[in-house]
């Protein structure tokens, strides 16, 4: 026997019967045990949410092993929490005490890429930008884009319904979902939706897991929709003296009837924040700084016309990227926004409120005001054209009670959201995190239909439990 084998030999040895049932349908590299590794999978990115101390991790790399896992899930009651990168925000991929952490980030193959029907057939470990490079190769597009889409997988953009940066023009995750392998709580192996481009056929159930967390089912492949790879996108970027002309002008766009690929905004302590950590050379001076792209045949036109609307607004400077290089800068000092704010004192809760439009400027200044009233740095970046604001919370998870203004402002951010119309997550998701607010947001109603088809799918409960509701 060679020492490799002989080390392998050693590792299979059971530390439980759980182990022992999973180790009869896994390989022994696929089954964790050591409490030191297994803590590193106990939480997502997420503050302020607990997380339990797992059993054992499983990384399976195929469909067969899922639906091992989720049998003997079934068979000896033990609760799943299915996991990605753990790049969320919102806790829903922290572990439970004593549950099976099921890491999916070992089935990470493309199966296929369709150029005619223009749809990706994928695992759900594969990283978002991963695929959005090998489709590209092909004169194709996955338009979805996390800010964290070098790390994100395609699996977790799924479980929380993620969007990104392009979502004003071409939407969510949900929209390029056209159909799902989902392994059940039983071990079943079910198909949803379909590959082509058309189809109505009974419920749609493919919609009913995207977004739902894990708590239904546990996704293992997915038919996602492509488009053709637009021009080269140019990026403008508009400095204001007030949020509020900065979000007039984001009205102003978007009643013009504009199609932006990208509107987005940074309020000036995000500015601040991505030049202390990048030395960028960002515009500290402005109170906002709005970012407009077009990947039109003639994006110039289209970015003079924003600009024009820009300065009607009362931009103090408009200043057009003159080719893709410049562009990418200033994509890359947004997408630095959130890991910029996290460096002011350390830690962040990073909030996800949606907002109508025309409610954008009402919903930065109550966030200023709320700042104020708690003593709190409080950063805004935002998905502008779709109204969806991220305030970010900076505090000293050292100081107790910083921490408790932190958590008291947060809520106090998702009520603003909901009092002007909106929703408490665009794109993270529920968790653990908003579980009370999605309560309010959709009524005791829409909580008992809910939970009626979690009972449908889990009747155990062993999906995810303690997240979403």
């Amino acid at each position: 026997m060679s020492r490799i084998e002989a080390r392998r030999d050693e590792d299979t040895v059971a530390t439980s019967p759980l182990a022992d049932r999973l180790l009869a349908g896994l390989p022994a590299e696929a089954v964790l045990t050591d409490p030191d590794v297994t803590a590193s999978y106990a939480n997502d990115m997420a503050s302020f949410c607990p997380a339990g101390t797992p059993a054992v991790v499983v990384l399976p790399r195929t469909v067969e092993q899922v639906q091992h896992v989720m049998r003997t899930a079934t068979e000896l009651r033990v609760p799943v929490v299915p996991q990605g990168a753990r790049s969320g925000l919102s806790g829903a991929a922290n572990a439970t005490d004593g549950c099976i952490v099921l890491s999916l980030t070992k089935m990470d193959r493309i199966l296929e890429i369709s150029p005619v029907d223009r749809i990706a057939v994928v695992e759900p470990g594969v990283i978002n930008a991963t695929l959005s490079r090998a489709v590209e190769e092909h004169g194709l597009y996955y338009p979805p884009d996390p800010s964290s889409w070098e790390m994100c997988t395609i699996g977790g953009n799924i479980g929380t319904g993620s969007g990104g940066l392009c979502c004003v023009k071409y939407g969510v995750t949900a929209e390029y979902v056209l159909g799902l392998d989902v392994v059940l709580a039983d071990g079943r192996l079910m198909s949803t939706g379909r590959r082509t481009a058309k189809g109505v056929a009974g419920y749609d159930l493919t919609r009913l897991f995207v977004g739902s967390e894990g708590s239904l089912g546990i996704v293992v492949r997915a038919v996602l929709a492509l488009k053709p790879k637009p021009p080269q996108q140019l990026v403008l970027a508009a400095e204001f003296p007030s949020a509020a002309a900065a979000c007039d002008a984001v009205c102003r766009i978007m009643e013009g009837g504009h199609v932006p690929s990208l509107l987005e905004l940074m309020d000036r302590t995000t500015v601040k924040a991505v030049n202390d950590l990048a030395h960028m050379g960002l515009p500290e001076t402005t109170e906002a700084l709005l970012l407009a792209a077009f990947d039109t045949p003639d994006p110039a036109a289209d970015l003079a016309a924003v600009g024009a609307l820009c300065e009607a607004a009362g931009a103090t400077e408009v200043v057009p990227a003159e080719d893709a290089a410049e562009s990418e800068m200033l994509l890359k000092a947004r997408r630095l926004s959130l890991t910029a704010l996290e460096a002011v004192k350390g830690t962040t809760m990073i909030d996800d409120v949606c907002v109508p439009r025309s409610r954008l400027g009402a919903m930065l200044e109550g966030v200023e005001r709320i700042a104020a009233k708690y003593d709190l740095t409080i950063g805004v970046c935002a998905h502008a054209g779709d109204g969806n604001t991220h305030p970010t919370v900076c505090f000293d998870a050292a100081d107790a009670a910083e921490s408790r203004r932190a958590r008291e402002s947060f809520d106090e951010i998702m009520a603003l959201g909901l009092e002007l119309g909106g929703t408490i997550t665009g794109e993270h998701g529920v968790g653990m995190l908003k579980k009370e607010w999605l309560a309010r947001e959709i009524g005791p109603v829409g909580v008992e239909m809910q939970r009626a088809v979690k009972q449908a799918f889990d009747p155990l409960g062993i999906l995810n439990p303690g997240k979403v509701l």
